[in-house]
């Protein structure tokens, strides 16, 4: 798999009884086909725990949501102790560029969860923005905060 805009980390990875690869989701806690954009999804799920002190307890990957009656898939969202969403993550491959559509698909899923942060990435750029529900504006941030700063 490609290298990432990340530190590296170890994963557990096997190959199926069909010949492709998998890499184990310690969150949800199985193997999952490795992807492009699922390579991206492990490295920063481990970067956000390991060097952000994001909490894998409530952490939740690919939850299922509906917006305008459609069954939509964020790829991350952290919770906090609450249990109210704070921050969203959407992952794409490294070779597909962050656009405005990747934040109107991480905009449309806020609709739905209203989170203070929404994070874009292909593992090589990464977007984090503050949501201000006064102004209805994101601010852009230069980094990721901390879990107990969130």
């Amino acid at each position: 798999m490609q290298d990432l805009n990340l530190p590296k980390f170890h994963f557990q990875i096997r190959e199926n009884t069909s010949g492709k690869l998998e890499i184990f989701d310690s969150i949800r806690r199985k193997y999952i086909i490795l992807t492009p954009e699922e390579w991206v999804r492990q490295n920063f799920i481990r970067f956000l725990i390991e060097y952000k002190n994001f909490r894998a307890s409530l952490m939740s990957i690919e939850k299922a949501l509906k917006v305008n009656n459609l069954l939509k898939r964020t790829d991350i969202v952290q919770y906090n102790k609450q249990g109210k969403p704070i921050v969203i993550v959407e992952c794409k491959a490294p070779h597909i560029k962050i656009n405005e559509d990747t934040f109107a698909q991480a905009a449309m899923y806020n609709l739905k969860m209203q989170v203070d942060y929404l994070i874009m990435t292909n593992g090589l750029t990464h977007y984090i923005c503050k949501v201000n529900y006064h102004n209805h504006k994101l601010e852009y941030l230069k980094d990721i905060p901390n879990f107990r700063d969130l």
